[in-house]
């Protein structure tokens, strides 16, 4: 009797563990062998550091010499963009001299006074021959420096459309300090209004110009 007990206590510890979980268990162990199995051989390579980068062991650490020649090129300014070949400012033939606006302005408004109050007084004096207008106080004769290049072909070309504008313009040719130039000028002028009307006339058109003023 004592024997049927025991056995039938054994039987009934068996039927305790569900067979669901005994699948549960089976996968969870596939699981875990999986990924031992894909990670496996990676783990211990990072552990390793194998594959990490390695310092160079030929470098050397750059001289002073050579960190202040980096600081150097790594401060220094953008290079300057290429001059123009046309320049206002070139260095005018001798006896010459550029007006500024403001100042052309002046004259040729003081200019404009003395020719309105001269025929005021020529109205105011029919009878009485009429009084020419006094010249200029200074001597000499103004031009219109539209550019200056040492390309020749350049000046012409501006020349010809300048002309085809409507006005009338030539090129003068010079040597300064070894370089050939080509001046394209307008004039001579021989009034400070004269001038100054012409080169509004250029602006107008989107033309700059510089006012010089050649010596008798």
């Amino acid at each position: 009797m004592a024997k049927r007990n025991s056995q039938a206590s054994r039987n009934g510890d068996r039927r305790q563990i569900p067979a669901w979980a005994m699948v549960m268990l089976g996968v969870a162990l596939g699981v875990v062998g999986s990924v031992a199995v894909l990670y496996g051989g990676k783990i211990p390579t990072l552990r390793g550091g194998k594959n990490l980068p390695q310092p160079n062991p030929e470098a050397v650490a750059p001289k002073e010499s050579e960190k202040a020649l980096a600081d150097d090129t790594a401060k220094a300014p953008p290079p300057a963009p290429p001059k123009s070949n046309y320049d206002f400012y070139t260095t005018l033939p001798e006896k010459e001299v550029v007006i500024p606006d403001a100042e052309l302005s002046a004259k040729a408004k003081a200019e404009q006074q003395r020719a309105k109050q001269q025929a005021q007084a020529n109205a105011a004096n029919p009878n009485n021959p009429p009084t020419p207008t006094p010249p200029a106080a200074s001597g000499g004769r103004y031009m219109l420096q539209v550019t200056a290049t040492s390309d020749a072909a350049a000046a012409d070309a501006l020349k010809a459309k300048l002309t085809m504008l409507g006005f009338t313009a030539k090129v003068y040719t010079s040597t300064v300090d070894g370089k050939t130039l080509h001046r394209v000028r307008l004039g001579p002028f021989s009034t400070p209004s004269e001038t100054e009307s012409s080169k509004r006339a250029l602006a107008e058109n989107s033309i700059n110009s510089v006012a010089v003023k050649e010596a008798n």
